[in-house]
């Protein structure tokens, strides 16, 4: 019973984006390991950019200071 957990910053990914990862992901686990897709658990979880960080700064003000 696989369990993957994908974790992405909250910026907008669509339904049907997170819908293809969904798929995806359960089809690669399918093909490559032979496991069921009916009992293959995918969770995007979508974290605020203020509460990721990237060499101890903040992902809002990395992408503030790469906007400048």
């Amino acid at each position: 019973m696989p369990f993957v957990n994908i974790r992405i910053t909250r910026e907008g990914a669509t339904a049907e984006q997170k819908k293809q990862l969904i798929q995806g992901v359960t089809d690669l686990l399918a093909d490559v390991l032979g496991k069921n897709p009916k009992t293959t658990f995918v969770i995007i979880d979508e974290v605020d950019t203020d509460n990721w960080g990237i060499g101890g700064e903040a992902v809002t003000v990395l992408r503030a200071a790469s906007r400048k």
